[in-house]
Protein backbone atom coordinates (compact mmCIF):
# COMPACT_ATOMS: atom_id res chain seq x y z
CA UNK A 1 0.00 0.00 0.00
CA UNK A 2 1.33 3.49 -0.96
CA UNK A 3 1.93 5.87 1.78
CA UNK A 4 -0.38 8.36 -0.35
CA UNK A 5 -3.37 5.57 0.20
CA UNK A 6 -2.14 4.96 3.91
CA UNK A 7 -2.71 9.06 4.78
CA UNK A 8 -5.70 9.24 3.22
CA UNK A 9 -7.08 6.36 5.14
CA UNK A 10 -5.46 7.89 8.29
CA UNK A 11 -7.99 11.12 7.18
CA UNK A 12 -10.59 9.18 7.19
CA UNK A 13 -10.53 7.71 10.28
CA UNK A 14 -9.89 10.92 12.10
CA UNK A 15 -12.55 12.53 10.17
CA UNK A 16 -15.28 11.41 12.36
CA UNK A 17 -13.57 12.69 15.83
CA UNK A 18 -13.04 16.24 14.28
CA UNK A 19 -16.52 16.59 13.04
CA UNK A 20 -17.13 15.64 16.54
CA UNK A 21 -14.97 18.34 18.31
CA UNK A 22 -16.45 21.18 15.05
CA UNK A 23 -20.04 20.05 16.67
CA UNK A 24 -19.26 20.31 20.40
CA UNK A 25 -17.49 23.57 20.02
CA UNK A 26 -20.08 25.18 17.85
CA UNK A 27 -22.36 24.32 20.28
CA UNK A 28 -20.89 25.71 23.32
CA UNK A 29 -20.06 28.86 21.30
CA UNK A 30 -24.28 28.86 20.84
CA UNK A 31 -24.78 28.60 24.73
CA UNK A 32 -22.64 30.96 25.20
CA UNK A 33 -24.05 33.47 22.80
CA UNK A 34 -27.27 33.12 24.50
CA UNK A 35 -25.84 33.33 27.96
CA UNK A 36 -24.75 36.94 26.93
CA UNK A 37 -27.93 37.71 25.44
CA UNK A 38 -29.73 36.59 28.85
CA UNK A 39 -27.27 39.11 30.43
CA UNK A 40 -28.54 41.64 28.59
CA UNK A 41 -31.95 41.50 29.18
CA UNK A 42 -31.45 40.39 32.90
CA UNK A 43 -34.15 41.86 34.82
CA UNK A 44 -34.35 42.69 38.69
CA UNK A 45 -36.82 40.07 39.93
CA UNK A 46 -36.84 40.65 43.48
CA UNK A 47 -39.48 42.48 45.41
CA UNK A 48 -38.67 45.77 46.04
CA UNK A 49 -37.67 46.26 49.97
CA UNK A 50 -36.31 49.58 50.67
CA UNK A 51 -36.06 48.65 54.62
CA UNK A 52 -35.83 45.24 54.55
CA UNK A 53 -33.05 45.42 56.84
CA UNK A 54 -34.19 48.05 59.43
CA UNK A 55 -37.93 46.33 59.46
CA UNK A 56 -36.41 42.75 59.83
CA UNK A 57 -33.52 42.98 61.87
CA UNK A 58 -34.85 43.00 65.27
CA UNK A 59 -33.99 45.86 67.93
CA UNK A 60 -34.34 43.62 71.22
CA UNK A 61 -33.99 39.88 70.67
CA UNK A 62 -32.48 36.59 73.28
CA UNK A 63 -31.09 39.27 75.83
CA UNK A 64 -29.53 41.86 73.25
CA UNK A 65 -30.71 45.15 72.64
CA UNK A 66 -30.02 48.08 70.46
CA UNK A 67 -28.02 50.69 72.29
CA UNK A 68 -28.95 54.27 71.28
CA UNK A 69 -25.51 55.44 70.30
CA UNK A 70 -23.55 55.84 67.32
CA UNK A 71 -21.50 52.69 66.07
CA UNK A 72 -17.96 52.49 66.12
CA UNK A 73 -18.01 50.59 62.81
CA UNK A 74 -14.79 51.05 60.62
CA UNK A 75 -15.68 51.91 56.82
CA UNK A 76 -13.88 53.78 53.94
CA UNK A 77 -16.93 55.02 52.38
CA UNK A 78 -18.58 58.49 52.50
CA UNK A 79 -22.84 57.78 53.13
CA UNK A 80 -23.04 59.19 49.67
CA UNK A 81 -20.38 56.42 48.20
CA UNK A 82 -22.70 53.78 49.96
CA UNK A 83 -25.73 55.34 48.59
CA UNK A 84 -24.56 55.04 45.23
CA UNK A 85 -23.66 50.99 45.55
CA UNK A 86 -25.90 49.67 48.32
CA UNK A 87 -29.82 49.79 48.51
CA UNK A 88 -29.56 49.65 52.27
CA UNK A 89 -26.73 49.90 54.68
CA UNK A 90 -27.47 49.48 58.56
CA UNK A 91 -24.86 50.04 61.19
CA UNK A 92 -26.16 49.02 65.03
CA UNK A 93 -24.62 48.34 68.11
CA UNK A 94 -25.79 45.55 70.54
CA UNK A 95 -25.30 44.97 74.37
CA UNK A 96 -26.24 42.34 76.36
CA UNK A 97 -27.34 41.47 80.07
CA UNK A 98 -23.47 40.46 80.80
CA UNK A 99 -22.42 43.71 79.36
CA UNK A 100 -20.91 42.36 75.68
CA UNK A 101 -21.04 44.80 73.10
CA UNK A 102 -21.22 43.90 69.32
CA UNK A 103 -21.23 46.04 66.67
CA UNK A 104 -23.11 44.91 63.42
CA UNK A 105 -22.95 46.15 60.02
CA UNK A 106 -25.09 44.98 56.88
CA UNK A 107 -25.18 46.35 53.17
CA UNK A 108 -27.51 45.04 50.65
CA UNK A 109 -27.24 44.90 47.02
CA UNK A 110 -30.18 44.83 44.29
CA UNK A 111 -27.87 43.03 41.97
CA UNK A 112 -24.49 41.25 41.82
CA UNK A 113 -22.20 44.25 40.95
CA UNK A 114 -22.87 46.63 44.29
CA UNK A 115 -22.13 42.80 46.43
CA UNK A 116 -18.37 42.36 44.52
CA UNK A 117 -17.44 45.91 45.47
CA UNK A 118 -18.53 45.31 49.53
CA UNK A 119 -16.55 47.23 51.57
CA UNK A 120 -14.83 43.77 53.03
CA UNK A 121 -13.05 44.40 56.45
CA UNK A 122 -9.90 42.76 54.17
CA UNK A 123 -9.82 45.84 52.21
CA UNK A 124 -11.90 48.54 54.77
CA UNK A 125 -9.79 48.09 57.58
CA UNK A 126 -6.29 48.62 56.31
CA UNK A 127 -7.31 51.30 54.42
CA UNK A 128 -8.02 53.18 57.80
CA UNK A 129 -4.39 52.15 59.01
CA UNK A 130 -5.64 48.80 61.05
CA UNK A 131 -3.25 46.08 61.23
CA UNK A 132 -5.28 42.66 59.69
CA UNK A 133 -4.49 38.79 60.78
CA UNK A 134 -4.47 36.19 58.31
CA UNK A 135 -8.04 35.77 57.11
CA UNK A 136 -9.00 32.40 58.36
CA UNK A 137 -12.48 30.66 56.97
CA UNK A 138 -14.76 29.13 59.66
CA UNK A 139 -17.93 28.03 60.28
CA UNK A 140 -20.75 29.94 62.89
CA UNK A 141 -22.97 27.31 64.29
CA UNK A 142 -26.53 27.94 64.91
CA UNK A 143 -29.81 26.03 65.52
CA UNK A 144 -30.25 25.81 62.05
CA UNK A 145 -27.19 24.71 60.57
CA UNK A 146 -23.44 26.42 60.57
CA UNK A 147 -22.81 29.51 58.18
CA UNK A 148 -19.70 29.43 56.51
CA UNK A 149 -17.68 32.95 57.76
CA UNK A 150 -14.51 34.47 57.40
CA UNK A 151 -12.43 35.38 60.31
CA UNK A 152 -9.95 37.91 61.27
CA UNK A 153 -8.48 40.27 63.85
CA UNK A 154 -7.60 43.92 63.36
CA UNK A 155 -5.37 46.17 65.29
CA UNK A 156 -4.88 49.69 65.33
CA UNK A 157 -2.75 51.08 68.59
CA UNK A 158 -4.92 50.01 71.56
CA UNK A 159 -8.09 49.02 69.56
CA UNK A 160 -8.06 44.98 69.30
CA UNK A 161 -11.32 44.13 66.95
CA UNK A 162 -12.24 40.70 65.77
CA UNK A 163 -14.28 40.47 63.01
CA UNK A 164 -16.50 37.92 61.46
CA UNK A 165 -18.34 38.17 58.11
CA UNK A 166 -20.36 36.50 55.13
CA UNK A 167 -21.09 37.64 51.57
CA UNK A 168 -24.08 36.25 50.20
CA UNK A 169 -25.76 35.90 46.44
CA UNK A 170 -28.96 34.89 45.49
CA UNK A 171 -30.19 33.83 49.23
CA UNK A 172 -26.76 31.70 49.27
CA UNK A 173 -23.32 32.22 50.97
CA UNK A 174 -20.51 32.76 49.03
CA UNK A 175 -17.18 30.72 50.00
CA UNK A 176 -15.71 30.68 46.65
CA UNK A 177 -14.81 32.78 43.39
CA UNK A 178 -16.55 29.30 41.71
CA UNK A 179 -19.48 29.70 44.06
CA UNK A 180 -19.86 33.18 42.78
CA UNK A 181 -19.68 32.14 39.10
CA UNK A 182 -21.97 29.52 39.38
CA UNK A 183 -24.67 31.56 40.88
CA UNK A 184 -23.58 34.67 38.48
CA UNK A 185 -24.29 31.61 35.35
CA UNK A 186 -27.51 30.53 36.80
CA UNK A 187 -28.80 34.56 37.22
CA UNK A 188 -27.56 35.06 33.66
CA UNK A 189 -29.59 31.72 31.99
CA UNK A 190 -32.98 33.01 34.24
CA UNK A 191 -32.25 36.64 33.70
CA UNK A 192 -32.87 37.33 36.96
CA UNK A 193 -31.18 39.38 39.34
CA UNK A 194 -31.44 38.70 42.78
CA UNK A 195 -28.60 40.45 45.16
CA UNK A 196 -26.34 39.81 47.80
CA UNK A 197 -25.74 40.79 51.29
CA UNK A 198 -22.37 41.86 53.75
CA UNK A 199 -23.18 40.66 57.01
CA UNK A 200 -20.36 42.01 59.51
CA UNK A 201 -20.18 41.48 63.42
CA UNK A 202 -16.84 42.82 65.05
CA UNK A 203 -16.32 43.49 69.01
CA UNK A 204 -13.42 45.06 70.80
CA UNK A 205 -11.53 42.64 72.61
CA UNK A 206 -7.81 42.00 73.29
CA UNK A 207 -9.03 38.12 73.33
CA UNK A 208 -9.91 37.09 70.02
CA UNK A 209 -11.47 33.59 70.41
CA UNK A 210 -13.04 35.22 72.92
CA UNK A 211 -14.74 38.07 70.64
CA UNK A 212 -15.51 35.32 68.56
CA UNK A 213 -17.45 33.02 70.67
CA UNK A 214 -19.38 36.42 71.69
CA UNK A 215 -20.25 37.25 67.81
CA UNK A 216 -21.51 33.46 67.03
CA UNK A 217 -23.93 33.99 70.04
CA UNK A 218 -25.29 37.25 68.66
CA UNK A 219 -25.49 35.80 65.56
CA UNK A 220 -27.40 32.41 66.01
CA UNK A 221 -29.84 34.66 68.77
CA UNK A 222 -30.69 36.51 65.88
CA UNK A 223 -31.32 33.44 63.51
CA UNK A 224 -33.27 31.92 66.39
CA UNK A 225 -35.49 35.02 66.31
CA UNK A 226 -36.23 36.29 62.88
CA UNK A 227 -38.31 34.59 60.45
CA UNK A 228 -37.72 31.74 58.60
CA UNK A 229 -37.59 33.80 55.36
CA UNK A 230 -35.62 36.77 56.88
CA UNK A 231 -33.34 34.00 57.88
CA UNK A 232 -32.45 32.89 54.35
CA UNK A 233 -32.12 36.08 53.21
CA UNK A 234 -29.63 36.71 55.76
CA UNK A 235 -27.84 33.88 55.93
CA UNK A 236 -28.91 31.76 53.33
CA UNK A 237 -29.82 28.74 56.16
CA UNK A 238 -32.94 27.49 55.24
CA UNK A 239 -35.06 25.50 58.35
CA UNK A 240 -35.22 22.20 58.20
CA UNK A 241 -38.19 20.72 56.94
Amino acid sequence: MSLNQNISKSDSAMGEPMKNLKWTAWLMSALMCGVAVAGISARPNIQEEPNFLESTVPTTFGGWRKLEEPPQIVDPGTKEQLARIYKEVLTRTYVNEAGDRIMLSMARSGNQIGIQQAHVPDLCYPSQGFKISPVRNGELLTKYGAIPVRRLTTSKGTRYEPVTYWLTMADRVIKTQWDKRMIQFGTLVTGESPGGLLFRVSTIDRESERGFAIQQKFVADMMAWVSPEARRKLSGLRSPT
